[in-house]
Formats: structure tokens, sequence, C-alpha cells
């Protein structure tokens, strides 16, 4: 079975391109993106994981662990990241697994096997501190994933883990947010002192609080 939104995720130790590594260790405190990708020397797999590195600032701030994964064997990941830096005009210096004998991707759910019996989907786990899974996103091998939306989602699931918020269609960081319904309207001005606005009962916005 599929990992669910708030499952435990699975721990596991595996090779990477960085040594070995525990991956509750790897992680610690922080939050964390797991993510998969079909094959080594790919076109689209290049762009992935160059655009990873070239956003490591904005992850970082986030305290945000990346970590990258592919069934194909460590000697080939790290040839292949000396193309990324090449192409992609940036340094690899994140970890990514070399999960020959598939444990990890099997754990993850990440290989379908009617897109293919061998490779891995594109799949990619947001993880919180509480090592729970907070999203999953899937995409087809012939789709590069759009990192920026990554980083859009944990900026609503940091800030909505701390406040009775959610965030609205297209939110971007330092927009407006909606008031949950477990905070009565009579509590609104109380919790969210910079000011709301009542469009429908069910619908209260008020300023991003922690702005």
């Amino acid at each position: 079975m599929s990992l669910r939104l708030g499952d435990i995720a699975p721990n596991f130790k595996a090779n990477t391109t960085l040594g070995e590594i525990d991956f509750y260790e790897y992680l610690g405190d922080s939050w964390g993106v797991l993510f998969s990708h079909p094959a080594d020397f790919t076109p689209v797999c290049t762009t992935e994981l160059g655009k990873t590195a070239l956003l490591k600032d904005e992850f970082a701030k986030r305290d945000v662990k990346v970590l990258a994964l592919s069934v194909d064997p460590l000697d080939k990941h790290k040839s292949w990241i000396g193309d990324i830096n090449e192409t992609q005009h940036c340094d690899v210096t994140f970890p990514i697994i070399a999960d020959e004998d598939k444990t990890v991707a099997n754990l993850y759910g990440m290989i379908h096997p009617n897109a293919s019996e061998t490779f891995t989907v594109r799949s990619l786990f947001i993880i919180g501190p509480d090592k729970k899974v907070k999203l999953t996103i899937t995409y087809p091998a012939s789709t590069g994933r759009n990192f920026h939306e990554v980083l859009r989602v944990i900026d609503s699931l940091q800030l909505t883990a701390k406040y009775s918020v959610a965030t609205p269609a297209d939110w971007k960081d330092g927009e407006d947010v909606i008031v949950t319904a477990a905070v009565p309207t009579a509590d609104i001005p109380e919790r969210f002192p910079k000011g709301h606005k009542i469009i429908k009962p069910y619908l209260r916005t008020t300023p991003q609080p922690n702005k």
C-alpha cells in the first residue's frame, strides 16, 4: 500500500553520494524532501537535480533537507553529478541515494508497474520534523517537477502547522490567509490582531500572521 498523508515516513539506511546515511538521523529535527527520478544521465532528471541545487539557499532558510533517489548504482550517480553541475551551472551538494535493490523505492511506493516495472516514477514526499508525510506529488517520467511549487507548499505547511489558518488557491508567502473553521468569529480579533475580513461566515481572511 502506498504512503498516505499523516503516515509515518519509513526510516531506512542507504548508500548515497555523501556516504551511508540513516534517514531519520540525516533529517534530525528538520523538514525533508525525498524525491525519485527514473534514471541517471536522462535529460529531465538532469534539469530537476540542477534546479534543486540552485535552490539550495531557499531550502536551507526553510530548514529543509533534500535527498534524491534512483535505482542506479553509486558510481553512476557520482559520474552524473559532473554533467549536472556542468550543464545546469550549479553545485550538487545534497545526497543522491543509490537504491539498486529498490528497498527505499518499494518502502515509499515509487515504482508504478503500469508505468515501468523497473524504474521509479517522479515521486516527491515532504516530511515534517515529526517524521510524518505531509505531502505527496507524483509526476510521470516525461514531465519535470515545479520546484517553486514545492517551496510554496513548504511555506504553507510550515505556516499552517503553527497557526489556525489555511492557504487559498495560488497563495504565495506574504499574502492573506484563511482563518480555519476551528476559530470562532468572535475570537478572531484576539487570535489575529492584524485584522480580518468576513467574506462569508465560512470564509474569513486575515493577513499572514508571521509577517
